[in-house]
């Protein structure tokens, strides 16, 4: 299945801002202001183009629209977003709804645009990073991401009810955005961010714990061959002490 997700512009190349209906296009109108969460889906998907059943699919697999959801790997919020591909989506605050929602349906835009559309492999790329996309071709073998692309996949088919909750919006620490990159600085970008996603850290520490496995290996088989080279020479020494002709020359 493929969607379109080309963020929309404006003439001098800048990102639009989407809103609802009956609200300013004035970013301080949203101050103070409350809305549910189907308002807010609505508008995320408005103005990155996504589909609103995705977005909502994403949202109930990984938060069950809490936004006070916070995993054991430090995700955050309703759309689960790490503090450092937060940060880079403008996204200060991200326990709260509408930030949130945005930050992660700009962050599935991307990956959409990254796979041509693709729906699989982006959700893989949201759950377990780009770099594990390409480092298997698709969507990697872990249990965890494939059982993730399957049960988003089957929210979305199906329909998620959301959530009568109202929240207010607090959008004043939401960076507005920045001037649309060429798709190939956007392509690196992802590529950045996801150098050194959860995945990877896990990897590295595994990597690094084998490392110092072999270190200390090492260091052992030294120190035991040091221990043999000193009992040698222990050895040779007696030998040549109790020699009779060594003891003749010292006599």
């Amino acid at each position: 299945m493929r969607v379109k997700a080309i963020q929309s512009t404006d003439e001098m190349g800048n990102s639009k801002l989407a809103v609802s209906a009956g609200h300013s296009e004035n970013f301080s109108s949203y101050l103070q202001t409350t809305a549910s969460l189907e308002e807010i889906f609505t508008e995320a998907s408005q103005k990155y183009n996504v589909p609103k059943n995705l977005i909502k699919a994403i949202a109930k697999a990984e938060s069950d629209f809490n936004p006070s959801a916070t995993s054991r790997a430090g995700a955050q919020g309703i759309m689960q977003l790490m503090p450092g591909t937060a940060k880079e989506l403008g996204v200060t605050d991200s326990y709260d709804p509408y930030q949130n929602i945005m930050g992660g349906t700009k962050y599935i835009s991307q990956m959409l645009q990254k796979y041509d559309g693709n729906i699989s492999l982006a959700l893989a790329a949201y759950n377990a990073g780009s770099n594990n996309v390409a480092k298997y071709g698709g969507i990697p073998p872990f249990e965890e991401t494939q059982n993730y692309v399957v049960k988003v996949t089957r929210f979305m088919n199906e329909g998620i009810e959301v959530p009568g909750l109202s929240c207010s919006v607090n959008a004043a620490g939401l960076v507005l955005e920045k001037p649309v990159q060429r798709l190939e600085e956007s392509y690196y970008e992802n590529v950045l961010e996801q150098l050194f996603s959860y995945d990877d850290y896990l990897q590295f520490i595994d990597l690094y714990s084998k490392i110092e496995e072999a270190q200390q290996e090492q260091l052992k088989e030294e120190l035991e061959n040091q221990e043999e080279e000193q009992k040698d020479s222990f050895y040779a020494y007696q030998e040549l002490r109790y020699s009779p002709a060594a003891m003749k020359l010292l006599g």
